[in-house]
């Protein structure tokens, strides 16, 4: 699959409206590639180079198999395609929360997108723990984007 943004390319840095310093929206991603036997889709975000591990900044679960985009500031409730969930995120929060690094050299932001082979029986607010559990064995093609963000 191919995951793209029309805010930021692969590798390059992720505008501050997308982060904690700024209105913190979602940004604009884009899909294709998908399987056609494809049920539903996921996405997690996430953070590698966070000083305590892995940062957690959105989970999503349960998107429409036709469902190819979500636009920006898509992760409220109403502008999710219906039947998508969303998980907590480390900010103790449903929903996307966007880049706030420490000062220092910019992190790695991973946006993954999944196509699945099932539907996930999980609650709104899952962890991405219970996410990527869910999804074993059931994933039929994936993809990436990372985009960087420093203070």
């Amino acid at each position: 699959m191919q995951l793209t943004s029309s805010a930021f390319d692969e590798g390059g840095m992720i505008p501050k409206q997308y982060s904690g310093d700024g209105p913190d929206y979602s940004p604009p991603l884009r899909w294709n590639g998908a399987a056609a036997n494809t049920k539903s889709l996921a996405l997690i975000a996430d953070d590698p180079d966070a000083p305590r591990g892995t940062w957690v900044h959105w989970v999503l679960f349960n998107l429409p198999p036709d469902a190819a985009e979500l636009k920006e500031n898509g992760s409220g409730a109403k502008a999710l395609p219906a039947g998508a969930k969303q998980g907590v995120n480390d900010f103790r929060k449903t929903g996307y929360g966007g880049p706030a690094p420490p000062p220092g050299k910019p992190h790695r932001y991973f946006f993954k997108i999944y196509a699945l082979d099932t539907m996930l029986n999980l609650p709104e607010g899952a962890t991405k723990q219970e996410v990527e559990q869910g999804m074993k064995g059931h994933i039929l093609a994936n993809g990436q984007l990372m985009g960087k963000y420093g203070r």
